[in-house]
């Protein structure tokens, strides 16, 4: 990117920014549909909704204790890692950066609830297989929660196109990344450690391309097994390669400023989600996430609109040359 190309997008963020970014999150115990869409949706901004599902059934109920008692059998997928960077950069024996998926198993409820408590350092275990899994996996839950966010599907004008199931503990780490949805995000038990960047900041948000692979564990040892794309067939399985996967190569719980220098003009908003609380994270928004021991959470997607802000959101992309 050139440089005056840069000072233009400084100047845009700039401005753009102080239009509508506040200095933290801003937070409320009551929203109705109208308010919502007027001071959050429209202008992409999240907000907290503290006790917001204060009052679901699931909240008094839901723990590690009533799972093993009433769904010990219960099988389900759970992702297994030996770093707890499921979906996330590992570097392989040879120092190779791969964007590592995780290996799936099946699993009973009482197994994974013993891998959990075992802390075991070279297992890691989460349930995070999403495609709506709490209506798949756990239909029997449904009564516990809401089926849709209702001031949410008012201000969205439709129906949730997922509704996810989370549980794990604070090995288990969410790399930084975006969404096409507009999420509603609420914790069960324990809490949820957040930190977001707006969409406008993209210019500072470093990207690399990286080979794809899947952690693979035979017995205590773990490898990391390249996966060959249709990008690779391409190029004769070449994985070091420009066709990689694009993924944001920077910690935000450790940032190498030095590196990647330009990170420390993101606008950083950290927050914690307490049992009860909800999050509003506006589609495209960036997301890095941990959690507490044992955090059951639920999560409701709902597609985002294709509006000016996606096109804005793509203009900068290519602008800015991340992919």
């Amino acid at each position: 990117m050139s440089h005056k190309i840069f000072e233009a997008f400084k100047v845009l963020n700039v401005e753009s920014s102080d239009l509508y970014l506040g200095g933290e999150i801003a937070e409320t115990d009551n929203l109705e549909s109208l308010q919502f869409h007027r001071d959050y949706v429209s202008k992409n901004i999240p907000v907290i909704f503290r006790g917001g599902c204060g009052n679901w059934p699931a909240i008094h109920k839901w723990n590690s204790k009533f799972f093993r008692k009433n769904f010990a059998t219960k099988k389900m997928t759970v992702a297994l890692t030996p770093n707890g960077l499921a979906d996330g950069i590992t570097e392989n024996e040879d120092g190779i950066e791969y964007f590592v998926m995780p290996q799936e198993v099946n699993m009973t409820m009482s197994e994974f609830l013993d891998t959990l408590d075992a802390q075991d350092e070279n297992i890691i275990p989460y349930i995070q297989r999403q495609n709506s899994n709490l209506t798949e996996d756990f239909s029997e839950l449904l009564t516990d929660v809401e089926s849709e966010i209702k001031f949410a599907s008012e201000a969205f004008n439709k129906k949730p196109d997922a509704i996810n199931f989370w549980m794990g503990d604070e090995r288990a780490v969410t790399s930084m990344h975006k969404d096409p949805y507009e999420n509603i995000y609420c914790v069960i038990d324990g809490y949820k450690d957040f930190i977001l960047i707006p969409p406008t900041d993209l210019p500072y948000v470093p990207y690399k391309r990286y080979p794809q692979a899947e952690f693979r564990r035979s017995g205590d040892k773990w490898d990391i097994v390249p996966v060959v794309t249709e990008d690779c067939k391409y190029n004769n399985g070449d994985t070091n390669n420009d066709s990689g996967l694009p993924w944001i190569c920077i910690d935000p719980l450790k940032p190498d400023l030095l590196k990647y220098p330009d990170f420390k003009r993101a606008h950083i908003f950290k927050l914690r989600l307490y049992k009860g609380d909800c999050l509003y994270l506006p589609s495209l928004w960036f997301h890095h996430v941990t959690q507490s021991h044992g955090c059951i959470a639920v999560n409701y997607w709902y597609d985002m609109e294709f509006d000016i802000k996606y096109c804005y959101f793509k203009m900068l992309e290519k602008l800015c040359d991340k992919y």
